[in-house]
């Protein structure tokens, strides 16, 4: 079937503000929407500008809005966006992040951002003489979490950053979550100042869309509130005031 891909296209160096352009493409409802994008940059306009790189939705560069929904163009089905002959398909670049050229985006705040929460192991115990053990039960805490690929459709879909640009993002703290809850990691206290602010994860209004556009199925919302729940109980046992903002 033939679907139109009505593409946002912005290029810095010659553009004041963006413009929308239609492409027909020949596409089966199993093609993955990647596919389109790549036919036409193959073979109608050599200048249309998206990420892309395994193609298998691991490296996490081709998410993009697509009819109003953060998604990877990889992982996602003509069938799934177009019901039919001529459907037109809505793409825009990612929401928060300048963009480089059309559906290029700069990820430069949403990188210092996650790297504000320090995202690798702290532990300066004494190294054990073989690995730090950890049960099945411990790693499941946080299992989904390591799934991660960093590729801030969860950022584009939140809501906050429109009236908050200085929110840590749902990310971020599900990868902070993901440190803190590890047995392993004794990070807690470095990790709170960025954590418990009101830019950090207190910013967090619980609408679930970061949790909807996780193209990893991260249950991300509730790794927020758990970190909230972590520093309530930390707040609790230094007889500090909390803040009972807590949602499943």
């Amino acid at each position: 079937m033939k679907i139109i891909l009505k593409i946002e296209r912005f290029n810095p160096e010659t553009d004041k503000e963006s413009r929308f352009q239609e492409y027909t493409v020949e596409a089966a409802p199993t093609d993955r929407l990647l596919d389109a994008l790549i036919t036409i940059k193959q073979f109608q306009d050599g200048t249309l500008g998206f990420r892309k790189s395994c193609a298998h939705g691991v490296c996490g560069s081709d998410a993009m809005r697509i009819n109003g929904k953060d998604r990877l163009a990889c992982k996602t089905l003509v069938q799934e966006v177009a019901d039919g002959d001529g459907a037109v398909v809505e793409i825009r670049p990612l929401r928060y992040l300048p963009v480089q050229r059309d559906l290029i985006v700069d990820q430069a705040d949403f990188f210092d951002k996650y790297r504000s929460i320090k995202p690798f192991l702290i532990n300066d115990d004494p190294l054990p003489e073989k690995e730090r053990l950890q049960s099945p039960e411990e790693r499941m805490k946080f299992d989904d979490a390591t799934n991660c690929i960093l590729c801030a459709s969860c950022y584009s879909a939140c809501p906050v950053p429109e009236e908050n640009k200085d929110f840590l993002g749902p990310a971020a703290v599900s990868q902070a979550y993901r440190f803190i809850a590890d047995s392993r990691d004794k990070g807690f206290k470095e990790r709170l100042p960025d954590l418990d602010r009101p830019d950090g994860v207190w910013a967090c209004q619980n609408h679930f869309k970061c949790t909807e556009a996780c193209p990893r199925g991260i249950k991300i919302t509730k790794r927020i509130n758990q970190t909230k729940k972590m520093i309530q109980d930390h707040r609790k046992a230094k007889g500090e005031s909390i803040n009972d903002d807590i949602s499943d």
